[in-house]
């Protein structure tokens, strides 16, 4: 009996749990950054399966049932649970298919501005002399503008839609991975494990990509996702100011902007779509700050 008590003490297993496990202990340690996790999980599952989830055709209209009220209200209709916007259309329906546009244009705006960021921050931290000084200084150009204008003029260059909002938030959010990136390459380069390969003989590339990227990807994984609720907020703003995708597409800030007529005598259309953002950009904040303490080995070790 000692002797299988003793076995079971030195599993390694059990004495080095895998990464994968280690890494959800810290972060279901972090109770809201669950309860993000699980409403993004909602939120997905409505996104992804919106044509079959979603009760009615998100622009088929209604006329006799225009700004019917949620069906828990006075007057409300147990087929419109959310009820109906202005033009009696189905809000419950709406908001799932514009889950679908929101996380689109957040997911393809991070990927869109992380991968040339990382390219950017790289080549400014292994080349501090030659290349570093322009991309930084154009970066900080770029810093110096506020965000939402920077992205109204270049929606305002290129025209109104889904591909050119997707652009101009990705070019906006762009500056935060250069930093990001070239900051954690300037306090790898300094490190044994790179030394030792400089003299085993790699290649730039393999130094880059290989040896320093991996150990820089921590702080770059949660300035994505905190870049994701980010990106919501700005096609959110585009769309509310007519400048993101256009009507009749669903989508959170233009179903505000069309119903900002409304918000005296018909409260629903305008709160939900807006604590619809509201919940999405919190989730995934809480989700960025489970991140942040899973990967951080300093507050993995406080906890």
């Amino acid at each position: 009996m000692t002797a299988s008590t003793d076995t079971q003490a030195l599993d390694p297993a059990l004495l080095y749990p895998s990464p994968l496990k280690e890494f959800w202990q810290a972060f279901a340690h972090n109770k809201g950054a669950v309860a993000g996790m699980l409403f993004m999980c909602l939120l997905v599952f409505c996104a992804l399966f919106a044509p079959w989830v979603a009760p009615f055709d998100p622009s088929e209209q209604y006329r006799d049932f225009m700004l019917t009220p949620p069906a828990w209200l006075a007057g409300g209709q147990l087929q419109f649970l959310l009820g109906t916007d202005e033009l009696g259309r189905d809000l419950l329906s709406r908001l799932m298919h514009g889950a679908r546009l929101s996380l689109l244009i957040g997911l393809a705006s991070v990927v869109l501005s992380l991968i040339p960021g990382i390219l950017l921050g790289l080549t400014a931290g292994f080349f501090p002399r030659l290349l570093g000084p322009a991309i930084m200084r154009l970066m900080d150009i770029m810093l110096a503008l506020p965000s939402l204008l920077l992205a109204v003029a270049i929606v305002a260059i290129l025209g109104p839609g889904l591909i050119n909002t997707i652009f101009a938030i990705a070019i906006v959010s762009l500056p935060s991975y250069v930093r990001l990136t070239r900051a954690a390459v300037m306090g790898e380069l300094n490190r044994d494990y790179v030394t030792a390969a400089r003299l085993a003989g790699a290649s730039l590339p393999r130094l880059m990509f290989v040896s320093v990227l991996p150990n820089c990807m921590a702080p770059l994984i949660v300035q994505a996702t905190l870049s994701f609720s980010s990106a919501i907020l700005d096609a959110a703003a585009l769309g509310f100011l007519g400048l993101g995708v256009q009507p009749p597409t669903p989508e959170w800030g233009t179903m505000l902007a069309s119903a900002r007529d409304y918000i005296e005598r018909a409260w629903w259309v305008v709160t939900l779509p807006g604590l619809t953002i509201l919940l999405s950009v919190l989730a995934i904040n809480l989700m960025g700050d489970g991140l942040r303490d899973a990967l951080d080995p300093k507050l993995k070790n406080a906890q």
